[in-house]
């Protein structure tokens, strides 16, 4: 059965070649919506110009698309609220080097 908790789980396999972590745990990703056989994901980038913005994007659709169930997967590219570090998770910012305040 499709469901949000499967979405989340398989985006966390999505990793951003550039710094080897999940969009989930880089914050990528602001929300999803499960519908019966649909999924939609809206995802930020840490920054608007990107250039991997059309590969993660296509990942992202990819890996959801794997899911059972799932007829249509789609992506939206959102900026608002801009993407900061404290958006990640506390093992990205570990393994990236952000020390807590």
């Amino acid at each position: 059965m499709l469901s949000e908790k499967k979405v989340w789980d398989v985006l966390k396999e999505v990793i951003d070649p550039e710094v080897g972590i999940s969009v989930v745990d880089l914050g990528l990703i602001y929300g999803v919506e499960v519908s019966s056989d649909e999924v939609k994901v809206k995802m930020t980038l840490t920054n608007p110009v990107c250039p991997l913005q059309n590969y993660l994007k296509q990942q992202v659709e990819n890996a959801i698309a794997r899911i059972g169930g799932v007829k249509k997967a789609s992506v939206q590219l959102v900026f608002n609220p801009p993407w900061s570090p404290e958006m990640m998770s506390a093992e990205a910012k570990a393994r990236l080097g952000f020390n807590p305040k």
